[in-house]
Order: C-alpha cells, then structure tokens, then sequence
C-alpha cells in the first residue's frame, strides 16, 4: 500500500514540473534575438502570402500587357512571359506553397513522432523493426522518390503532401526514439504503470509533452525542408499547374528572361529565402533554448 502511495505521489508531482518546463522553455526562446527576428521574417512571408491575394491589383491570370514589359508599362514590376501582372502573380502564388509545406510537415512530424515514440516505449522486436524499415528509407533521397511517384501517378496536390509527410517520417521517427527514450525509463512513467494508467494516455499525457522541445525542433526544421521540396517540384513542373500561380511555378516559366524582366524572378526567389531563413532562425532559438533544458530528463 505504501508503495501505491508513493508513485501516485511521483506520478502527481511530474505535472507541475512538466508544465513550468514547457513555459520555461518558450519564454527562452522568446527572448533570444535570432527567434524574434525569425518570428518577423517568417511572419511577414506568411501574411503576404496569405493576405496578398486580397490586395492583388489585377487578378493573376489577365493580360494586362505584353510579355517580360518593363517595370511601370504592365505594373510595378512588369508582366511576366505571358503578359501577366508579375506583383498579383507574387501575392498570390505564395499560399499554396504555404499551405502544401504545412500539411506535409504536419503529418510528416506527426507520424514519426507516433512512430518514434512507439519504438521507444515497447522496445523489443517493434523497435527493430520500425528503426530498420526506416533505414530503408532514409537510404532513398527524399527528393527522388518525390520525382518517381509524381512523375508516374502525375501532379496530384494530396500525392505531394504524402511525398513531403514520407520523406520526413523516418527522419523525425530517429530522432523522436532518441529523444522518447530517456523519457520512458524515469520514474513517473513507471508510477505511472503502476497505478494502472493505459498506456495510451501514458504515451499522450506523459511522454509527448516530456519531448515537445524536441517535437517543436522537428517541426521548424522540416518546415525548412518542405518549402524548398515544394517549390523545387513546382519549378519542375510536378507541383501546381499553368496558370495558377505559384512561386516555383513563376521562377521556372521566366527564368529565361531574367536579364530583360528580373522581377518575375527575383521575387519569388526572395521570398522563399526569406521564408527559408525566418524558419530557420526560429528553430535556433527553440533548439537554443532547449540546451540545458531538463524537459523530459528528470522528474
């Protein structure tokens, strides 16, 4: 009985501990320099991308002048191969990207933290088996893959979400196990066992929120990733199709233009930089922060 006692006490006193890390962390990466300046760059990517179409001049598929004009004759910044508005095509083009880097991201991350966790907490033939599958994987690059199924089922928008989810997954499954399994040892897991807890809460209650530094790492790190896959496929043609615009789509249709009319160019090369570095410096800070975090470590 006195034992009952003492891991209920165990298992009870991990959930204030938990939570005062979580906040801990968050407020150390909000106050580093690099995360601030990642939140505006990312920020501002995202709301022109989101909210640019509303402010669009013209919509992006009208002929407003002739091909690759100048600056000031078709627009701001010209017309594009076709004629086009080049500064409406911009402020539209960036959402789909946005929103296909997400999707892919999210269930990428999502699947092989359950993947990572699983293998963690059974162990045993399990573990093994999912960790060599995902070494099979991982011996393919993530790009190639994307290629051979968009090229053989074709551009198919839900088929480019599940290429960017399953070139990540083996990827954040290694790195979720490692990081599950110095969790899944510690004492409130097995109090937790003890007093009768399913193991499906255990998973959802205890463990995720004891990596969520390394589950957040994860994600603006694949987020980086998901935005170059995206917008290189798009530039060769397997991701959005003329004449929806699309950042990827617009450096590919103009590149041969780049000395007369720069700007179809330029700017959406920009903006995925921009994006690109936002989110990179985001996950710094959040990776920064977590150095010497005892999240997920001790109890």
């Amino acid at each position: 009985m006195s034992n009952g006692v003492a891991n209920t006490a165990i298992y009870r006193s991990a959930v204030p501990t938990r939570t005062k890390r979580k906040q801990g962390l968050l407020r150390r990466a909000l106050k580093s320099r690099r995360t601030m300046i990642g939140m505006m760059m990312t920020g501002l990517i995202f709301a022109l991308a989101f909210l640019g179409p509303l402010v669009a001049p013209h919509s992006p598929t009208d002929f407003v002048a002739a091909p690759f004009s100048p600056a000031g004759i078709g627009g701001p910044f010209g017309t594009d191969n076709l004629g086009r508005d080049v500064l409406s095509r911009f402020l539209a083009g960036g959402q789909t990207l946005m929103i296909l880097a997400l999707l892919g991201t999210a269930l990428g991350v999502s699947l092989g933290a359950l993947i990572g966790v699983a293998a963690a907490y059974h162990r045993g033939w399990l573990d093994e088996a999912l960790m060599r599958t995902g070494d099979v994987a991982l011996a393919f690059p993530q790009i190639v893959l994307a290629l051979l199924f968009l090229s053989i089922i074709g551009p198919q928008l839900w088929l480019l979400v599940l290429m960017v989810a399953l070139g990540h997954l083996p990827r954040v499954a290694r790195v979720v196990r490692g990081a599950a399994m110095s969790v899944v040892e510690r004492d409130f897991i097995k109090a937790a066992e003890s007093v009768g807890i399913p193991r499906w809460r255990i998973v959802v209650g205890e463990i995720v929120p004891n990596i969520s530094s390394t589950l957040a790492v994860e994600f603006g790190l694949r987020l980086t990733y998901s935005i170059g896959l995206v917008a290189g496929l798009s530039f060769l043609g397997l991701g959005m199709q003329p004449p929806t615009p699309d950042w990827g789509l617009m450096i590919n249709e103009n590149r041969i233009a780049l000395t007369v009319s720069p700007w179809s160019v330029t700017l959406p090369v920009i903006a995925i930089a921009v994006l690109t570095v936002g989110t990179n410096l985001v996950t710094d800070g959040l990776a920064k922060a977590a150095i010497g975090s005892d999240e997920g470590v001790t109890v």
